[in-house]
């Protein structure tokens, strides 16, 4: 167990010095999701704030930490793609350490990303004006929730990685962050989308991690909408899993 534990960190290491040396995976991780925050809150700030009676950052810090999280998977996936392109996952398969330190290492160094990226945007939400009115454990579990969110899309696409090219990576994961964020309440509240279309509003992943992260901050229902980001994301990684593990395999076995 011991070894385990310490062939995991030395790759989790390797990874995040990686990662720290490449310039796209700092600005998608790190750069991108405060200015994003930034944008849309000189941009669209006023008017939410005017619409719905409170601050718009109790909804846009969330969406920008999420948002981080996810940018930041995706330029981790393209960077697994060139591993595995240019044979180093191969090279790995056969150096005597446990084989499952790879995907071990991986999920820590996505799980210490996030975390870093969320506290980022939590600085420039702060900044902004953003405030916690239900106390420190709140404020502690308000940190979790983009974890919680990001390793399930990290899931995802890293098992995308694993069967697709950098391109078609890129291109879908843009378009589903897209379609997620334009359309979740975190951008505008629920009641000002069209009735046809609250309902997958209010039921897809992104809204339901906004509603805990908003009810964790300035006060409201934490329980169902937590239910709804456990349960999205589970059911992700229960889907994934066993195509990414079969997946990572065949990767390192080429």
């Amino acid at each position: 167990m011991t070894a385990l534990v310490k062939q995991t960190w030395v790759q989790t290491q390797r990874l995040l010095i990686r990662w720290s040396h490449d310039q796209q995976s700092v600005i998608q991780a790190l750069v991108l999701p405060c200015m994003f925050l930034i944008a849309i809150n000189l941009v669209f700030g006023k008017a939410i704030s005017g619409a719905t009676g409170h601050s718009a950052l109790y909804g846009s810090v969330p969406m920008a930490a999420l948002v981080g999280a996810i940018f930041g998977s995706t330029a981790s996936g393209v960077l697994l793609m060139g591993e595995r392109d240019n044979g180093l996952l191969s090279r790995f398969w056969v150096l005597p350490v446990y084989r499952v330190t790879g995907l071990l290492s991986r999920l820590m160094a996505e799980a210490l990303r996030i975390l870093v990226t969320t506290l980022l945007v939590l600085c420039t939400g702060y900044a902004l004006g953003f405030r916690f009115h239900q106390g420190v454990l709140a404020a502690l579990a308000w940190i979790g929730v983009p974890l919680l969110f990001g390793i399930g899309f990290w899931v995802l696409v890293t098992t995308l990685a694993l069967y697709l090219t950098n391109t078609v990576l890129a291109e879908a994961t843009g378009i589903g962050v897209a379609m997620m964020f334009f359309f979740c309440t975190g951008y505008v509240p629920l009641d000002q989308y069209p009735d046809w279309i609250q309902p997958v509003v209010q039921h897809q992943p992104m809204s339901y991690a906004i509603a805990v992260m908003q009810g964790l901050s300035r006060g409201g229902p934490v329980l169902s909408p937590l239910l709804g980001t456990l349960g999205w994301a589970a059911a992700t990684v229960l889907v994934c899993v066993p195509a990414l593990l079969y997946g990572y395999r065949k990767a390192s076995m080429r």
